[in-house]
């Protein structure tokens, strides 16, 4: 089997991407790659209103960075060292080669002296514990406690990982001190919290709170009372699918939580929810224990960065990220985060009882169809079980007797894998990343893998997602699919029960999955009030089937409004690099003393960015005020550290 190279643009390209800052695109380079064995989008330094004033090298391991934040003074920045797969950090020791948890790093003195900022601590997380998108600082006052606190989120990577948020004392940073470890909401009988994906804390005058996005079950907004950091207390739980966000006529039925934030606005708390492909949803959590839905926004019913881009009517992929309100709560942008510029068409079952169309997905993190050379994936399976490392060890096309003589050319090697364990008691270790199963199938020869889900209802197509480090083909689709691949009776949730009557090493049916062109991921601006959709942005790139292999991930993950010019907002791109937007309105920028009459015309301009020579692969963003009062912004680049930009008049 041959995968496809990356295909280098025309001259006339490159003088477009010159004129951004952007040099012509380079093919991968197995001794220079940014993120993995991706290659990189390569760039020429800053542009536009952007300037870079210093980097901090934190590790010189791909992808061990996450999130960062910043303290309410401005002084010190904490990022998340979410380790590699196995949660654990580089063997060289040190300060810089940790186990997962967040690094603290002193910026004090960037205004006077732009390269003065040093490392200075480090807090480690549970073993087998990581911290990603849940870091957040937050200044409370309340009866039991004044001061800084840091926000942790924790989801598990091995067998003694906790769940749950965990509070830290940051008031001197240079002493961090817990104050609480691994609260959130469990399941009966459960000693364990749930894992939570990320965390926003709020100060609400007497009483403080902090909402957590909740991994394991539906409700998974759950809210906890912090007001003594020290007890957290759980005091609410709500399941957004009640208010019917999703969106299932156009195929948007991965319905829940990702990433949320409050904001006092008019008196209320005001939460803004990212709740994947129900969109972004409004709460108003003045009392958190009663929550009033507020509406929630709506995808279009055709995609419309790629009608506008490629000329192509297609669904959107949903995908509601990460979420921002503007300085004067006008406006909201909305990040959605698509690591797949292709979908996939149904899944055929080509053979058998069973032949027909079934749904599919890409697992993100995992390989398309399309990057294989004739765009299909196509070939015999073979059941492996769950591939855990810790699961019953999946066998080698070689060692499954009569496979490869069933092989047709252009077949793929095809290795399918439950989702899970869970609830299967013939299968008692813990569940792992579908990047994780993906990686023992890898090992053995296999090119790709067909993730089915495990025995839940709806039965829909989802699997999970991360800890890729194999670039192989991945695929989703149902656990009826599963069942009918294997010529097992359809699945009835009503009666089946674990285990399955398959067993490791079964040869089942012939498959076909196809691909189609579909896009990174992208940015939406909305009217707070209306919740209307007024405009998309994308970078080039994002769009332009010559860069959806080769160039690292070319998505938006999140998005920082500008904390003193309402009209300002910065992105971190992943490979992408660092983009500033401007919302414009009747061609000016957005002005809160004179707003328009009507936002429909107001759009999405790039108006800078920054993305170095060698590339970038930026997590996450921040943006506050200096002493000097001068906008500046974080952007925590996965491979390396941190960077430390300002805004230019």
């Amino acid at each position: 089997m041959q995968r496809r190279t990356s295909i280098l643009v025309s001259v006339v390209g490159a003088i477009a991407l010159s004129t951004l800052g952007i040099s012509a695109p380079a093919a991968a380079d197995p001794d220079h790659q940014h993120g993995g064995d991706e290659g990189h989008l390569s760039g020429s330094g800053a542009w536009g209103n952007i300037d870079l004033l210093d980097v901090v090298d934190l590790t010189d391991t791909p992808d061990l960075i996450a999130d960062v934040t910043v303290s309410p003074d401005g002084d010190t920045a904490y990022l998340a060292n979410w380790g590699e797969p196995d949660c654990a950090g580089p063997e060289t020791g040190g300060m810089n080669s940790p186990d997962a948890g967040a690094y603290i790093v002193d910026i004090s003195d960037i205004e006077t002296d732009p390269e003065s900022a040093e490392l200075i601590g480090f807090i480690p997380s549970h073993q087998d514990t990581r911290p990603g998108e849940g870091m957040q600082v937050v200044e409370i006052t309340t009866a039991s406690f004044s001061g800084d606190i840091l926000v942790m989120n924790n989801e598990a990577c091995g067998k003694n990982g906790k769940g749950g948020v965990t509070l830290y004392d940051v008031s001197d940073p240079s002493d961090p001190k817990k104050l609480s470890a691994n609260f959130g909401d469990r399941s009966p009988g459960d000693r364990d919290t749930h894992q939570i994906h990320s965390a926003f804390a709020w100060d609400a005058g007497d009483r403080a709170y902090v909402v957590l996005v909740d991994n394991e079950e539906f409700p998974d907004v759950d809210i906890l009372d912090i007001t003594n950091p020290r007890r957290p207390v759980l005091v609410a739980e709500y399941d957004l699918n009640d208010f019917d966000v999703a969106q299932p006529e156009l195929g948007l039925d991965e319905s829940f939580l990702h990433d949320v934030v409050v904001k006092q606005i008019d008196g209320a708390s005001i939460m803004l929810l990212s709740y994947w492909d129900g969109g972004y949803v409004l709460l108003d959590v003045t009392d958190p224990a009663n929550a009033d839905f507020l509406g929630d926004t709506e995808f279009a019913d055709v995609d419309p960065e790629l009608l506008e881009s490629l000329g192509v009517s297609l669904t959107p992929e949903g995908n509601a990220h990460q979420a921002e309100f503007t300085l004067d709560d006008a406006f909201f942008i909305g990040t959605d985060e698509d690591f797949a510029p292709h979908r996939t068409d149904a899944l055929e079952i080509t053979s058998g009882a069973f032949q027909g169309e079934y749904p599919s997905v890409i697992v993100p993190g995992g390989q398309p169809p399309a990057y294989l050379d004739d765009l299909t994936l196509s070939g015999p399976v073979v059941y492996g079980g769950y591939g855990c490392p810790t699961s019953a060890p999946v066998p080698s096309p070689e060692d499954v007797p009569g496979y490869l003589d069933l092989l047709q050319p252009g077949d793929e090697q095809i290795l399918v894998l439950q989702r899970g364990p869970t609830g299967d008691p013939s299968a008692p270790e813990g569940a792992c990343f579908p990047g994780e199963k993906a990686h023992e199938a890898a090992l053995v020869g296999w090119d790709a893998v067909l993730f089915v889900q495990r025995h839940v209802t709806p039965d829909d197509a989802f699997c999970g997602s991360g800890a890729f480090v194999d670039p192989i083909v991945a695929v989703c689709t149902t656990h009826d699919a599963f069942h009918k691949l294997f010529n097992e009776p359809p699945f009835d949730p009503a009666q089946w029960t674990y285990p399955e009557d398959i067993a490791i090493g079964q040869i089942g049916e012939r498959i076909q999955v196809g691909s189609v062109f579909d896009g990174w991921g992208y940015v939406h601006l909305f009217d707070r009030m209306s919740l209307e959709e007024l405009d998309t942005y994308a970078i080039d790139e994002a769009h332009d089937p010559d860069y959806a292999f080769g160039f690292g991930d070319l998505s938006v993950h999140e998005v920082a409004t500008d904390p003193q010019d309402a009209s300002l907002a910065y992105l971190s791109y992943y490979s992408g690099g660092l983009r500033s937007i401007q919302i414009m309105c009747g061609g000016a920028p957005y002005d809160p003393a004179n707003p328009p009459a009507d936002t429909g015309d107001c759009q999405l301009v790039e108006v800078g960015g920054y993305l170095d020579e060698a590339g970038n692969d930026f997590w996450g963003v921040q943006a506050f005020i200096g002493e000097d009062g001068r906008t500046y912004i974080l952007g925590s680049d996965r491979d390396s550290g941190l960077w430390i930009f300002t805004v230019t008049e």
